[in-house]
């Protein structure tokens, strides 16, 4: 078969299938525009999930009519500086997105220069151009784009409900949003209920519009993330461990500003939030890596949504160890989340409660508590001189008020009162409440008051000997003692293991693992970091690995097994932590088995000395498997759940 060159539609719609995926792929493409023009106002408003309308209007620069003619044509854009790709300051630069749209879709694009006297328009149909005419338009530009891949068919086949292009759109522009805090972002439509992020301005600009995305609750969790390693800057926000979602959907990374789904970053995230949190959650994050243009390749995806560093493992462990150094400066501080789900699992069932019904409260087995008649609320004429509770009305000892009524108080000493019939039997459930259902040893030794000017307060009780009741100057604190002592016991082995060398013992028969040659070499490179961490390796004749020593602490290793995955990671990252991993899991375990176990009775020195120990032990607000261990009741949570408030 004979080569031929491709016809420019054809060229555009191959294109299109490269860059246009979606709906939210062309809303994507516009708003970027729209930023690149220095818009501060930007309106999104679409139908039908963006299949049958999507119209992007802005107030930036605005085209002159010959930019408008040349916009429209393939690989023309006004955003590459001296024809060099590694050199780019802006969205985009490639000059596909207008033609590649305009091939697949009907494409109307509005726009005036402030200095031309009126607006131009131009239609692309299919990918036929109509002429430039004149247009009624304020400055800026106004791009409308109907009936998406009417020219082919097929690949409407593959696009999913309305709804879930709708999300897919949201989700693109709460991206762009977030990294553009200074411009006033709307989202209208039909299909969608109106959204709008107005512009922020200020020192605390980016929280701000990190709050109207993400909601104050993050906001509130967040820690502030602000690190520098050879000219590559990570700054923004990265939530508690404790704060955390079912699904990494509000995990948000940006380089110069630009929405990325990099899985260099992915990682750096899963290893900096590593044995803080719990297993299958995701933490929340909105970081920002900024570095020179020229040290970043945007050019590698036709998206753009993937990177490539020139130094991947500077921004990685740039990026764990700001997180950890953040996870430490936090000390015992946890989500405030926390709070909130126990003071509403403790409202009543139809006050706000967990069962969100009007029904009565309800007990902890599940049973209506009894209603008694609305009657029996009547109010009685009740006098408090005639209580069935007085003495006898003949009693030598007391002076009777008017009409014989004996005094609530006469001020001289008289004998008990006498309860009536039946009131005794009422009381005879409650005579078994004679000893405390709690330790309240702490408060009866008087531990010392200014305890409670601490963060964890002063102990007052053990219930269930399980959780430590404290008291602050503002609320209580509830400490579950298992999990806390767990984390102070991890903290301090990996410290020991880090401080020191890490014991080793030797293989009476050196395990022989065979491996690809250029695997051995990785190996055989790093022999010495990996014998920081007790593996000790060398060269067994080509294509093969002798390990001769490995850590103490790890009793039952594959050692087959850790070599080729410890292969695996220097192939892909250049380094491996997974044999720390393994000893730190050792730790936990060492940790999980040593510490105070639920239900053991601790003295109120030992409390008192857990939560001091709590106050000054970097991570101890969650345990070694990402579980808070204190939550903490303010006085106006309390206040509120008695109807104090």
């Amino acid at each position: 078969m004979a080569v031929k060159q491709l016809s420019d539609t054809v060229i555009n719609k191959i294109a299109a299938g490269e860059v246009i995926e979606r709906p939210a792929s062309v809303v994507k493409e516009l708003v970027e525009n729209a930023v690149d023009a220095g818009a501060t106002r930007i309106e999104v408003v679409t139908a039908a999930g963006g299949k049958s309308m999507m119209r992007v209007t802005d107030n930036g620069l605005g085209m002159t009519q010959q930019d408008l003619t040349l916009a429209v044509q393939r690989h023309c854009t006004s955003k590459l500086m001296d024809d060099d790709l590694l050199l780019i300051r802006t969205m985009g630069f490639r000059g596909e997105a207008l033609p590649s749209i305009g091939s697949v879709a009907r494409l109307e694009i509005s726009t005036r220069h402030q200095s031309e006297p009126h607006g131009w328009k131009i239609d692309v149909n299919g990918g036929v151009n109509s002429d430039v005419v004149p247009a009624a338009l304020n400055q800026g530009t106004r791009v409308e784009v109907k009936d998406l891949f009417f020219s082919v068919p097929a690949r409407l086949k593959f696009l999913k409900t309305d709804r879930a292009e709708t999300m897919a759109i949201n989700e693109v522009v709460k991206r762009i949003a977030l990294a553009n805090p200074g411009i006033r972002f709307s989202m209208a439509g039909p299909d969608r209920r109106d959204t709008e992020y107005p512009a922020c301005t200020g020192d605390n600009a980016h929280l701000a519009r990190i709050g109207q995305i993400l909601g104050v609750d993050f906001t509130k969790n967040a820690l502030e993330i602000d690190a520098e390693r050879e000219g590559v800057r990570l700054s923004g926000f990265a939530g508690l461990p404790t704060f955390h979602r079912a699904n990494a959907q509000s995990q948000f990374f940006f380089v110069n500003g630009r929405p990325v789904r990099d899985k260099l970053l992915l990682g750096a995230l899963r290893a900096g939030y590593a044995d803080v949190l719990a297993r299958d959650r995701h933490p929340v994050v909105v970081l920002n890596v900024a570095l020179d243009p020229q040290h970043v390749d945007v050019n590698v995806h036709p998206a753009k949504a993937d990177v490539r560093f020139r130094d991947g493992q500077l921004v990685r462990g740039l990026i764990v160890g700001a997180l950890r150094h953040a996870f430490l400066a936090s000390g015992h501080r946890a989500s405030t989340a926390n709070t909130q789900a126990t003071v509403q699992a403790m409202r009543p069932v139809g006050e706000g409660g967990s069962g969100g019904s009007s029904a009565p409260f309800r007990t902890h087995s599940g049973a209506s508590t009894y209603r008694p008649p609305r009657e029996e609320y009547a109010p009685r004429d009740y006098a408090w001189q005639q209580s069935d509770f007085r003495s006898e009305a003949g009693s030598s000892n007391e002076t009777l008020g008017p009409a014989g009524q004996t005094p609530f108080f006469s001020g001289t000493e008289h004998s008990a009162p006498v309860a009536p019939s039946g009131v005794a039997e009422a009381q005879a459930p409650f005579e078994s409440l004679e000893q405390p259902s709690a330790d309240a040893r702490a408060f009866a030794e008087g531990v010392p008051d200014d305890r409670e000017a601490f963060p964890l307060g002063a102990p007052r009780a053990q219930v269930h000997e399980t959780y430590i009741i404290s008291q602050t100057r503002d609320g209580l604190v509830i400490v579950d003692q298992h999990a806390a002592h767990e984390r102070l016991v991890y903290e301090r082995l990996k410290a020991e293991l880090a401080s020191q060398k890490v014991p080793t013992q030797l293989l009476l028969i050196p395990e022989v693992v065979e491996l690809p040659e250029d695997e051995v070499g990785l190996l055989e490179e790093r022999a010495a970091e990996l014998e920081e961490v007790g593996l000790v390796l060398e060269r067994f004749g080509p294509g093969a690995i002798a390990v001769r020593e490995t850590p103490a602490m790890l009793k039952r290793l594959n050692i087959k097994a850790l070599i080729k995955d410890l292969a695996d990671d220097f192939a892909e990252w250049e380094t491996s932590s997974r044999l720390r991993e393994k000893l730190d899991h050792v730790a936990a375990t060492m940790a999980c088995h040593g510490s105070v176990r639920a239900g053991r009775r601790m003295r109120p020195e030992e409390m008192d000395a857990l939560l001091r120990e709590m106050e000054v032990t970097p991570k101890s607000g969650q345990c070694n498997h990402g579980r808070p261990t204190w939550i903490e009741l303010k006085l106006s949570d309390i206040e509120r759940l008695f109807g104090r408030s």
